[in-house]
């Protein structure tokens, strides 16, 4: 499956109970902090309830070796 990275853009101060919820459930916890998820339904629903607050980008295959 298709990786996606997640970063929390916006500051979670005034949101809903339930929009805190959801950022802190992605594993995003301070402002440009980014996570990787696989791009599932489940995932792509949290991100439509918190869209105003995060940024989404795809995650190119084979990463950067040293």
């Amino acid at each position: 499956m298709a990786k996606i990275k997640v970063t929390l853009i916006k500051s979670t101060i005034g949101s809903t109970e339930t929009q805190k919820a959801t950022v802190a459930s992605l594993g995003l916890r301070k402002i440009r902090q980014s996570k990787i998820h696989e791009d599932n339904v489940t995932i792509q629903g949290m991100i439509t309830k918190v869209a105003h607050l995060v940024s989404v980008e795809p995650v190119k295959k084979g990463g950067a070796t040293k």
